[in-house]
């Protein structure tokens, strides 16, 4: 779980202040299931600084944390995804089901109120990405975020939505997803489906990067001599940096991910981006360095609990 000075750090790259807020760090599930194709000694070949914040030796389990990254950047306030939510049904989503958290009251703790996010941001429409897009309001799922616009990738909002009859109707988790968490979005006439690139500022630039799901994207920082780039689920442990092609078992298409994700890390390494997963324990981000034909760790970031 997290310490109470973990919850938050902040940072400032160029011009933008970046927050990052956690709401739970700790062993979620076995490598096997989690990163399938992840070589079984990896693990233990790293142990030295994968244990304790990306892998648990004594249960064998991945560790990764569930977090949201807020951002100050001309003169917006941009949430970037947005948890599991609080009491949703998801059957046979582990944690997320009838998960009980707070990032409405952590997000009030960094003084940021529900009316002040200007932008949120959906890297894809997965459960744990989604969640506070919406909360309960006299029996009806309405914007947790009353003055956002909602950033959605339009491949994600076609597959997981009505028109491709939520993810093909593989699970029925999906319908339950969409219907409390992206659904009142639009109905709310908050939602904005975007493709490719989109501009939000002078700062950030949102781009697709498929794979992980048909509209997984990724938003890059650009701020003076500064870049960032924060990935969603690109990654979801350090040792897709030693393995690109190593996915998770939620990506829906595997040789588009890893292409995805090798795009990224490639760029990350040339131009000195700062690598910002979604699911990453410890300090949360880090660069990366090439290594003949693949990427080595570089330093972790420094961040100031709030």
């Amino acid at each position: 779980m997290v310490n109470e000075n973990e919850w938050m750090q902040t940072m400032v790259l160029g011009d933008v202040e970046v927050i990052r807020v956690v709401e739970w760090h700790q062993p979620f599930l076995p490598p096997s299931v989690f990163l399938p194709t992840a070589p079984d000694d990896i693990w233990r070949d790293n142990a030295d600084w994968l244990a304790p914040d990306h892998w648990d030796p004594d249960s064998g389990l991945v560790v990764t944390a569930l977090q949201s990254w807020v951002l100050r950047s001309a003169g917006q306030t941009v949430l970037v995804d947005t948890g599991a939510g609080n009491g949703r049904v998801r059957p046979g989503m582990g944690p997320f089901h009838n998960a009980q958290s707070d990032l409405l009251g952590l997000l009030e703790r960094a003084g940021i109120r529900p009316q002040d996010v200007d932008v949120v941001v959906n890297t894809h429409l997965h459960v744990d990405h989604v969640g506070w897009n919406t909360v309960e309001a006299d029996g009806e799922w309405a914007p947790a975020f009353p003055n956002a616009r909602y950033l959605i990738p339009a491949a994600d909002d076609f597959h997981y939505g009505p028109d491709n009859a939520y993810g093909n109707g593989v699970q029925e988790v999906d319908r339950l997803i969409y219907e409390d968490s992206v659904a009142p979005i639009h109905q709310a006439g908050q939602s904005v489906l975007w493709d490719g690139q989109y501009r939000i500022d002078e700062h950030l630039t949102l781009e697709s990067a498929p794979g992980h799901t048909p509209g997984s994207s990724v938003l890059s920082l650009a701020s003076g001599t500064d870049r960032a780039v924060f990935v969603g689920d690109l990654l979801h442990s350090p040792v897709q940096i030693l393995d690109p092609c190593c996915n998770s078992s939620a990506c829906l298409d595997p040789a588009q991910a890893a292409a995805s994700r090798r795009r990224i890390l490639e760029r990350a390494a040339e131009e000195h981006e700062l690598l910002v997963p979604a699911h990453f324990g410890g300090a949360g981000a880090l660069e990366v360095r090439r290594s003949g034909d693949g990427f080595a760790l570089g330093p972790w970031a420094t961040a100031a609990p709030e």
